[in-house]
């Protein structure tokens, strides 16, 4: 009995079987160079669980709005009413990246509009945030946003994040950004597939979090983390 495993593979001819040996071994290589390509990748934490460093708002008066407590951003205390629009962004740009967070928006919609955003590839123009924004809140889900620009772009399809989605518990975002192709996911499930065709819109910027004006609320972040790609 031969000593090699050759003899199970099919053909007549010895170089027939290299070749598919040959054939075997590149794919091997190949597929071995990708994953280790794709490994490299890694992912960097946004936040360092303790304080806000590396991080700013657009209004330095509205810094006081932005705290940490256990770990976790927040912004308004559930007690009053948000006064106005909020953003507390990266002070780094960034291009083609994906970001992964997990949030929790909670509020009373009887006192008025409960909403949040994550905004990127952004820039303050003129003290206002402008950008695109990874929606939060009912009717806007996985929305996607061009904030002070151009309103709304896609509605999110909950088709299938309806079933699992925890409105006022915690979810996780992805927002995957390569080129002028965008995708958003909630608790990973696509709500967002998105090709930019207009060249003249940034495609680098900041990353920030926000709380919409309206209601007695709160938002809460944790886990930020981002693999530029």
């Amino acid at each position: 009995m031969k000593s090699t495993w050759t003899h199970l593979l099919p053909g007549p001819s010895l170089s027939w079987r290299f070749l598919i040996l040959q054939f075997v071994l590149y794919i091997y290589v190949a597929g071995g160079q990708l994953i280790w390509a794709q490994s490299t990748v890694k992912a960097v934490s946004l936040f360092d669980g303790k304080t806000l460093t590396g991080w700013k708002t657009v209004d330095p008066a509205d810094t006081q709005l932005w705290f940490v407590k256990d770990s976790v951003i927040r912004s308004g205390d559930g007690v009053k009413k948000i006064p106005a629009n909020t953003y507390l962004h990266t002070i780094k740009e960034y291009g083609d990246f994906e970001f992964r967070c997990l949030f929790r928006l909670s509020g009373d919609p009887a006192t008025g509009m409960i909403n949040s955003g994550i905004q990127y590839r952004s820039l303050i123009e003129g003290g206002k945030m402008v950008g695109y924004q990874a929606d939060i809140g009912n009717g806007y889900w996985g929305d996607l946003y061009d904030e002070h620009r151009r309103e709304k772009l896609v509605s999110g399809d909950l088709r299938i994040l309806r079933r699992i989605l925890k409105e006022d518990g915690w979810n996780s975002y992805i927002i995957r950004c390569k080129g002028n192709h965008h995708e958003l996911y909630i608790n990973g499930v696509k709500t967002c597939d998105y090709m930019e065709k207009d060249s003249k819109i940034p495609a680098k910027g900041v990353i920030a979090v926000q709380i919409h004006s309206g209601g007695v609320a709160q938002v809460e972040f944790r886990d930020l983390t981002i693999s530029e790609l």
